[in-house]
């Protein structure tokens, strides 16, 4: 199960994607009248291009560790968890995170093949493009985003109960060494006892003759 090892981050980026999120909702209306359409276009523009930015630091975060994370929890979840119990739900909502990562991994691919154009043109050429690229990019992924930091905590959830249970299923090294030599002191005492060697008849004596 080397995938637990990843579920703290994506953790981490879930929350982070929430904070982001938090934070623009908090200052968004001052940039817009009653019927929320925007008064102060340039700071509501420029709020949103640092939620999207934030944002999109944690969707790496999911492309980067998300997958195996989804593959370790579907092999180690039962039937029975789909059907009922602790993480049913969660379970459930494998298949929205799985659309996420899908259509994100899609915008960082993309991303990719514009930084390669750029870095094949003339010189200067990325430096003068790549911020708005990027701003470009954040946008596009910010849905996405949206999405894993509704369904991701459900993916965090599964995982930690599954783990749980697999430490709880198998014991512990020291205790498998304690049972392992439980059982062969068991076994030692109960064999049977070796019977002692039989020593060999000594040979009759001669009879004594007389002259």
């Amino acid at each position: 199960m080397a995938w637990r090892q990843h579920v703290p981050a994506l953790a981490s980026a879930s929350a982070g994607i929430k904070e982001a999120s938090d934070a623009w909702d908090a200052v968004s209306d001052y940039f817009c009248d009653h019927d929320g359409w925007p008064v102060d276009e340039k700071g509501y523009a420029d709020g949103k291009v640092v939620r999207d930015a934030q944002a999109w630091k944690h969707v790496e975060v999911f492309l980067s560790h998300g997958p195996e994370v989804l593959a370790g929890v579907r092999a180690a979840a039962t039937e029975a968890d789909y059907l009922g119990g602790p993480i049913s739900d969660d379970l459930g909502r494998l298949s929205g995170i799985d659309a996420a990562l899908k259509r994100a991994g899609q915008i960082q691919h993309e991303w990719d093949d514009v930084i390669a154009i750029m870095d094949g043109s003339l010189p200067g050429t990325r430096a003068l493009y790549e911020g708005r690229a990027q701003e470009i990019r954040n946008a596009e992924g910010w849905h996405d985003a949206h999405q894993l930091s509704v369904h991701g905590p459900a993916l965090v959830r599964a995982a930690e109960y599954l783990t749980s249970r697999s430490a709880l299923d198998q014991p512990s090294q020291a205790e498998r060494v304690r049972v392992a030599l439980t059982r062969s002191a068991v076994g030692y005492r109960t064999a049977p006892p070796t019977s002692p060697p039989v020593p060999l008849a000594s040979p009759a004596a001669s009879p004594r003759r007389f002259r």
